[in-house]
């Protein structure tokens, strides 16, 4: 409970739960009671301010104690999810249903006790950074999951990798056929078309990873920025206030404009990035001394993103070919497994696992999978 005055709406009706108006109110005159003279008269004046209080008191721990201490508009936009006669295959590994995965400005704080993001630093909660999620989600325009018009219940998505098995694949028209197509970092359409599909409903990407020419915006995206240490809030907030980047702390340079628009971007909620490294791929969460924090792949976390949005997963481009580290790593560019073979920041065996596990209980479909 917030402690402090609560800043409740005028109640223009009256009314509270049903309840028909409380009497007295609107003008009406209070009886004067029963003979007793000015005594009389004033105790009831108190029972009538008594009454006022009360319901003005119920009033404000009622708005103020719903499930994520939020205005009722606020938990509108949380409902966003549209509910299912039958569970998802994958219900099994969700702990929360009707998730919200995006941060928003009003009541982040809130959500992140909810869930226990207090709790951890990033990349996986908010302790010690909220001053920085406050500045960058004060830029943004929304915290919405789709738009206000999506009423399409039971969304079936798929997950477009960015590996190499995509290549020659002509699966575009059938990625383009799902209701929601969730991409990552800056692998691109524009060009590839016949291979990964035109449409993008929403690209996960982090500083060093997103898209920096204009020719790869799409108005219809919403890019989710992917929070690994507070320099990339710093950055977000930057890019959308004019400042002035200071590239210093980043692993590679990133980028030093911003394609999208304020109204597209959103921050993923770490609980996202903390379930998929925790509970399904099984980190430890306090690495030895002479390791290197492992953490998951933006390809792990966006089908985590899809577990807790969609009702139906589809899977392309999550298949590698470890046994030739001469074959493409990508569907574009020039880059080969040797890449990801060297890569010390995640736990590949551990992510090959997760996904053979969740296809052979045909939690997802794998249409790159042979």
């Amino acid at each position: 409970m917030v402690q402090g005055v609560c800043h409740c709406e005028q109640r223009t009706d009256g009314d509270l739960n049903g309840e028909g108006p409380l009497p007295g109110l609107n003008g009406n005159k209070l009886s004067a009671g029963p003979p007793g003279g000015p005594a009389m008269r004033g105790y009831l004046v108190a029972i009538f301010l008594s009454a006022v209080f009360l319901y003005y008191v119920l009033h404000c721990i009622l708005w103020g104690t719903n499930v994520y201490w939020v205005p009722p508009v606020e938990m509108k936009r949380r409902n966003k999810i549209q509910p299912c006669l039958s569970k998802p295959a994958f219900a099994s590994l969700l702990r929360f249903h009707q998730f919200h995965p995006f941060l928003c400005a009003a009541d982040f704080k809130n959500i992140a006790s909810f869930y226990g993001s207090d709790k951890f630093d990033l990349p996986y909660g908010i302790r010690t950074s909220a001053e920085h999620f406050r500045l960058a989600l004060s830029k943004l325009q929304s915290c919405d999951l789709f738009d206000e018009f999506d009423n399409v219940p039971c969304k079936k998505c798929v997950v477009v990798g960015n590996g190499g098995v995509l290549k020659n694949k002509t699966l575009g028209e059938k990625i383009d056929s799902y209701d929601v197509i969730i991409r990552m970092n800056n692998g691109p359409v524009l060009g590839h078309e016949e291979e990964v599909g035109r449409r993008t409903t929403f690209r996960l990407f982090y500083p060093e990873s997103v898209f920096s020419d204009p020719s790869h915006n799409d108005p219809n995206t919403t890019a989710i920025l992917t929070a690994f240490k507070p320099l990339d809030l710093k950055w977000l907030w930057e890019l959308l206030t004019g400042g002035t980047i200071n590239t210093n702390g980043f692993w590679k340079k990133p980028a030093l404009n911003l394609i999208y628009k304020p109204y597209q971007i959103r921050v993923l909620d770490p609980f996202i990035i903390r379930t998929a490294a925790y509970e399904w791929l099984h980190f430890p969460k306090v690495f030895p001394k002479d390791q290197r924090p492992k953490h998951p792949t933006t390809g792990i976390i966006a089908i985590t993103l899809a577990f807790h949005i969609c009702h139906e997963v589809h899977l392309a481009g999550f298949k590698y070919n470890f046994s030739d580290l001469n074959s493409p790593l990508h569907y574009y560019g020039n880059a080969t497994m040797s890449l990801m073979n060297k890569n010390a920041y995640h736990n590949l065996t551990a992510e090959q696992l997760f996904l053979k596990d969740i296809t052979e209980k045909n939690f997802v479909i794998n249409l790159t999978q042979d």
